[in-house]
């Protein structure tokens, strides 16, 4: 294994793992801006008060993207499974 296929590997890993991140993180982002901009809109600085809101639309995210994330997964995992042989000899 050279380390040329090594780094590879863990771009390749680095680059899924931003890829099924992505959309939690971005709907989480805009939510609590959403919810930044509405508490500074209203004066009301309650902490709870973007918790469920924020639950609420990544559990939502996560019903919307999961399918793909998991595609996404799986086929980077059979990949990896397939070049095993390759990068071994």
């Amino acid at each position: 294994m050279t380390p040329e296929t090594v780094l590879t590997v863990a771009s390749d890993a680095l680059g899924i793992a931003a890829m099924l991140a992505a959309p939690l993180l971005l709907t989480a982002l805009a939510t609590g801006v959403a919810i930044g901009v509405l508490q500074a809109a209203t004066q009301v600085n309650e902490m709870t008060l973007s918790f469920i809101p924020k639950l609420l639309t990544l559990v939502v995210a996560l019903l919307v993207a999961g399918p793909w994330m998991l595609q996404l997964i799986i086929a980077y995992t059979r990949n990896l499974f397939d070049a095993i042989p390759g990068m071994i000899g």
